[in-house]
């Protein structure tokens, strides 16, 4: 058996910029041990739906597909870029779509898996919108305009969440530590792992639980390895900082 791989916050743009690269590089690195790989979010920085005809879906799904070819076990979590990925993309890259959380198991311990933004409870704003945007009928309306209106839109918003990031403090876009604790409790689980905030770093809480953000490819290629026997390789800013999910 392998090792299991985590990664999510890439943000990919196109196919010329060198974190699409980088990510080539990493799933190459996946194919030569990886035995599952868990991509929990942001990979893209907008998806205008499974339709989308760029060179960057295009070589992105081209790149998974050799990846879960090899024999990788590979899901997918969305997140609040690319929420509107669905099952046609991801039997195209032949990975399976997550639950918002799921729960697996490295090396005897149960580990909760998720994108991270609805533990941001505080950024009332952001529950607002994303409330909107995971709406089924407003989905099925957005996905029924053409392929330009919905490029337009996604760069409009784009420049609306930076606006937004811009001018909230950043305590209240982190997440809640109080729904990180109730979750954990909620799933019996002493480990959790997720994207999102930009803020890679592996927190020690109490009740010997632990959770672990994801760096962001944009700063720094980022991802977390865990061998067969527990342990792990955390890789953020151009470091490496060890761990074990046997403590």
């Amino acid at each position: 058996m392998g090792a299991t791989y985590f990664a999510s916050d890439l943000h990919l743009t196109a196919v010329e910029d060198p974190i699409f690269g980088g990510f080539l590089r990493f799933l190459n690195d996946v194919r030569s041990d990886g035995a599952r790989l868990y991509l929990l979010g942001d990979v893209f920085e907008a998806w205008i739906g499974d339709d989308d005809d760029s060179s960057l879906a295009r070589a992105t799904a081209d790149a998974i597909k050799r990846t879960a070819d090899a024999g990788v076990e590979i899901a997918f979590a969305h997140g609040n870029r690319d929420f509107l990925v669905g099952e046609g993309f991801a039997a195209a890259c032949g990975m399976r779509l997550m639950d918002e959380v799921e729960v697996i198991h490295l090396a005897g311990e149960r580990v909760l898996l998720l994108h991270g933004d609805t533990l941001c409870v505080d950024d009332v704003a952001y529950q607002r919108v994303r409330c909107q945007l995971r709406d089924p009928n407003w989905q099925t309306q957005f996905l029924s305009q053409p392929l330009s209106a919905r490029r337009a839109f996604a760069q409009s918003a784009r420049a609306e969440s930076a606006a937004h990031t811009a001018v909230t403090a950043q305590q209240i876009m982190d997440v809640s530590i109080q729904s990180v604790d109730q979750l954990l409790a909620s799933q019996d689980a002493r480990w959790m792992i997720h994207g999102h905030t930009h803020r890679p770093a592996i927190h020690r809480l109490c009740d010997r639980r632990t959770r672990i953000v994801l760096g962001d490819w944009p700063r720094s290629a980022a991802w977390l390895r865990v061998d067969q026997h527990g342990a792990g390789t955390f890789v953020f800013d151009g470091k490496q900082q060890s761990l074990s999910f046997r403590d």
